[in-house]
Formats: C-alpha cells, sequence, structure tokens
C-alpha cells in the first residue's frame, strides 16, 4: 500500500496511566463506530507500520484510551505521542444519500439544477468555517461551498453530484 491508500484517522496525544496505554484524538464523527478497531497504522518515519490493537475504549471530544499489544509500561508508550494514526481507506465505514467523504468525489461530474453541466470537481478545498468544492469548468474555477441546502443528489454509480446553487453564484464566473 501507498500513502495515498490511507486515510487520516487521529493522533496521540500522550501516554495515559503507567500500563502503556495511550490518549488519541480521533478525527472522526463517531468515535464509537472505531471501537472495534484491530489495528492501525502509525506514521514512523514516514512509513506506516501497523500496530495491533489490545483495547480501545472512546472518551468524550472525539478521544479515546487505546492499548497497543505488546506495549505493557509507561516508557513503552512514551515514544507514541506525536504520531499520527491511519487506516486504509478500504475501513472507511459506508456512506449513503447525499453523505460523502471528500476524497472519493474528486472526478464527480456537477449538474446545477439550473445551469446544467457546470464541470468536474478537482478538489475540496478545506477552510477553518467552510469547505468549498473546486470546479474546473473549461479554463474557469467555479467554487461552490459544500452545505447540505445546495447538495440536491449524490450518484455514485455516475459519478455525478447535482447541486442547486444558489442565485448569482455560478453566473459570477461567467
Amino acid at each position: 500500500m501507498n500513502k495515498d491508500d490511507f486515510y487520516y484517522l487521529g493522533k496521540v496525544i500522550k501516554t495515559f496511566g503507567n500500563k502503556g496505554q495511550l490518549l488519541v484524538s480521533l478525527d472522526v464523527d463517531d468515535p464509537q463506530v472505531y471501537r472495534r478497531l484491530e489495528s492501525v497504522f502509525l506514521d514512523l518515519h514516514g512509513e506506516r507500520i501497523p500496530f495491533f490493537i489490545d483495547s480501545m475504549e472512546p472518551k468524550q471530544h472525539r478521544k479515546a484510551v487505546i492499548h497497543f499489544k505488546d506495549i505493557d509500561s509507561i516508557e513503552d508508550a512514551e515514544a507514541f505521542p506525536g504520531l499520527e494514526m491511519y487506516l486504509p481507506l478500504n475501513q472507511l465505514p459506508l456512506l449513503k444519500g447525499k453523505k460523502f467523504y471528500f476524497h472519493e468525489i474528486i472526478g464527480f461530474t456537477v449538474v446545477d439544477l439550473r445551469h446544467g453541466n457546470i464541470g468536474k470537481i478537482e478538489n475540496i478545498l478545506e477552510f477553518p468555517n467552510q469547505s468549498l468544492f473546486q470546479i474546473r469548468s473549461g479554463k474557469k474555477e467555479i467554487l461552490v461551498p459544500i452545505v447540505d441546502e445546495i447538495i440536491q443528489r449524490l450518484d455514485r454509480k455516475n459519478k455525478i453530484l447535482e447541486i442547486n446553487a444558489p442565485d448569482g453564484l455560478i453566473e459570477i464566473y461567467s
């Protein structure tokens, strides 16, 4: 597997207790979905190395306490804080309806209800308060906010995202 075959799961924050447990921050919507993980990949010097999980207990605020197999002391655990955790893309929970992962819709054709085909999603721009579809339409770039009210339908089979852009948004790129 190469690095593009993984998604970011979270980061080891600090040691927890004296038996090798680690407190981790999870970059996920629902940590409970991940409570039965068998392993995660840690980024060690640019390489993704699998570590098998003995136990994982989700906590509040998207955190969890993980105990890796064969890490049984605080001394062993002290090497882990700061390391990023990853999972293979094929382990992502399936999403249905209009919900999607940003990486999965790159290349989708965007069809607006009033303007028809406006281009293909080239990238997702993530900002602190708002993420945007970066849509390529010939030589033009069109930016559309990613909000539930705009997204009408997601057709994964045909790779089409239907939107209802706010009045005037598409026209400003003409």
